[in-house]
C-alpha cells in the first residue's frame, strides 16, 4: 500500500534529528519555505539516546525566534513517530499542510517578492 501525502513537502533525510540545528531550522524560512516540521523517533527510543530531546529543544527555539519577529512561531513543529508509522506520518504531513495554508505564505518570502518586483 502506498500512502499519499501532499506533494509539496520536501523531505530531508539525517541520521539524526539532533544533528538538527537551530540555523537549518531558520534558514529555511530564509529560503522560502512557509513551514518546517521535524519528525523524530519517539521520545526515550533514541538510537542515539537524547538526539529527539535535543532537537525538541531547537525547535521550541526556532518557535520563540520566528514568534518574536513577526512570522508565527507555529510554522515549525515538531513531532514523534517510529519508522512503522506511515499512516501517522502521513496525517502529520496533512494537518502540518492545512495549518500553513491557513497561516498563508511566509512574511519573508512574501517581502522578497515584493523587493525584486
Amino acid at each position: 500500500m502506498r500512502l499519499q501525502y501532499p506533494s509539496n513537502i520536501k523531505i530531508v533525510s539525517i541520521p539524526c534529528t539532533g544533528k538538527v540545528d537551530l540555523i537549518h531550522l531558520l534558514s529555511s524560512f530564509e529560503k522560502g519555505a512557509d513551514g518546517v516540521y521535524v519528525l523524530g523517533c519517539l521520545e526515550r527510543e533514541c538510537r542515539y539516546e537524547k538526539g529527539n530531546l535535543r532537537a525538541r529543544k531547537r525547535v521550541e527555539q526556532a518557535q520563540k525566534i520566528l514568534e518574536s519577529i513577526g512570522i508565527g512561531g507555529e510554522r515549525v513543529q515538531m513531532y514523534n513517530l517510529s519508522s512503522s508509522e506511515a499512516p501517522r506520518f502521513v496525517r502529520f504531513a496533512n494537518e502540518m499542510t492545512e495549518k500553513i495554508k491557513e497561516m498563508g505564505p511566509n512574511p519573508i518570502k512574501i517581502a522578497m517578492q515584493k523587493k525584486a518586483a
